[in-house]
């Protein structure tokens, strides 16, 4: 794997900031949907789910030139992750609007694999742990 570990850690400190923001932003809502999933409230699955899908936190905040840095620094590989893992929130959110109980779980279920894979190829200097022997 030449060197996809650390995205992070080859983007400028404000761009990496905003970056963890992000990420910590998504960590936060999953918690939320996790829990929500439990007690069967599709309105706060879908209410969180869909606030993964619309992150804008980077893109709000990102001049040209921090947005030139991160596709400088990212692979292609870890563009294409990212946009699939907002794409599986926006499904999420639509199946807790339709109370798909069963398509919840499962794309909930799918969303935390996309965050490990991601993690595992894009992310081993922040979680070591993560590399694959």
């Amino acid at each position: 794997m030449a060197n996809e570990t650390a995205v992070g850690s080859a983007l400028p400190a404000n761009v990496r900031a905003l970056l963890i923001q992000e990420m910590l932003a998504v960590l936060d809502a999953s918690k939320k949907i996790f829990e929500a999933l439990v007690r069967g409230q599709d309105e706060v699955v879908a209410k969180n789910a869909q606030a993964i899908h619309d992150s804008f936190i980077m893109a709000q905040q990102m001049t040209d030139a921090d947005m030139q840095a991160l596709l400088a620094a990212a692979p292609k590989a870890f563009l294409e992750r990212d946009e699939a893992f907002h794409e599986l929130s926006a499904h999420l959110a639509d199946a807790a609007r339709k109370s798909d109980k069963a398509l919840q779980r499962k794309l909930y279920h799918e969303m935390i694999d996309a965050c490990v894979a991601c993690h595992a190829a894009h992310a081993t200097d922040r979680f070591p742990e993560l590399r694959q022997r």
